[in-house]
């Protein structure tokens, strides 16, 4: 049983931990926090489902105050694993990782980090052989997790040229208030990070992109526009979508009218915080220009990265060698279909 721990206990902290518990071949030890935040205090009142670390030795008397009870030091726990998930804010990761080299542990950083702070920029469909048996690895961010998966899915099926993506971004995940954007959308500069890092997972493919903030908070939406290698129709991209576990096709005649939909559907269903782990494609928004081919899908940013985090614990500890056998067994374990 592979032992794993978990770093911030945050957005994709929390969703981390509750992936790798689902594991059945995954034992979590724990997770580790500075302060008593309000996701931490959650976790004390629903019983303190897992244990804790202090990641901070001078703040343990506050979050003894807070009913927090502590298992031990971030050393502690990072003794006991086979490999850590960092999901700390940006930054943080890298100076954690001094620690892990130093008790010669294995670790995964998110999408915040710098590139640099890994062996292998990681996605587990597009790259999974790159990462098998590596030290480091740092995960895409959830726009880029989400379009690649899509445009893999194409490639693999037949081959993809240049992609062209449009960027519809949430400006904050729920209950965050350090952005005041309100009644505008505000544009970056071309092209988005994103499409550079899918060039980095995928260097065969030319990828160009815009970003568009929005003042919402569930979900992205992204418009791309890719140029197969072999033109394919509508009816093909709909059935590569639907075989893929990773993407869950909705039609807008459904009532899947946007990001909020998806969000709601995902509460209905009884999901934890309204996650889903799928993109979505809406079938209505798929059509062809030329030899092109243009869809739309949905982002969901606090929980997309949860799958190919946990492919590369099996990728980093060797537990799978081959791709398929390694995603299909996350899959499996998260109940993605």
């Amino acid at each position: 049983m592979v032992k794993v721990g978990v770093v911030g206990y945050g957005v994709i902290g929390q969703r981390l931990a509750d992936g790798v518990a689902r594991q059945g071949d995954m034992e979590l030890v724990g997770v580790a926090d500075v302060s008593p935040t309000l996701s931490i205090r959650a976790l004390v009142e629903k019983g303190m489902p897992y244990h804790f670390y202090s990641a901070l030795p001078e703040n343990d008397q506050l979050l003894k105050s807070a009913g927090v009870p502590i298992s031990g030091s971030l050393t502690d726990m990072v003794e006991q694993c086979d490999i850590v998930l960092d999901a700390t804010s940006a930054g943080i990761g890298q100076k954690n990782k001094e620690l892990y080299k130093k008790m010669g542990k294995r670790a995964i950083f998110q999408g915040g980090e710098k590139n640099n702070v890994a062996d292998v920029f990681f996605h587990g469909y597009a790259n999974y052989e790159k990462g098998i048996g590596q030290q480091f690895l740092k995960l895409t961010s959830c726009n880029t997790t989400g379009v690649i998966r899509a445009v893999d899915c194409i490639d693999r099926a037949v081959g993809v040229e240049k992609v062209a993506i449009t960027i519809i971004r949430r400006v904050a995940d729920p209950g965050d208030y350090h952005r005041g954007l309100t009644n505008a959308l505000q544009v970056d500069k071309a092209p988005s990070h994103q499409a550079e890092d899918l060039m980095t997972i995928m260097p065969h493919i030319d990828a160009t992109g815009i970003l568009v903030h929005t003042p919402v908070t569930h979900g992205h939406i992204i418009t791309v526009v890719a140029s197969p290698k072999k033109k394919i129709i509508k009816k093909d991209l709909l059935e590569l979508f639907e075989e893929h576990a990773r993407i869950r096709v909705v039609r807008l005649a459904d009532g899947f009218l946007g990001n909020a939909s998806l969000f709601r559907y995902a509460r209905d269903l009884g999901n934890p915080r309204g996650d889903m782990y799928e993109i979505a494609a809406w079938e209505e928004a798929i059509v062809n220009s030329g030899n092109d081919i243009m869809f739309a899908i949905n982002i969901p940013q606090e929980s997309v990265v949860i799958p190919e985090s946990i492919d590369g614990i099996r990728a980093s500890l060797s537990m799978q060698t081959e791709r398929i056998t390694g995603v299909s067994e996350t899959n499996k374990y998260l109940n993605m279909k």
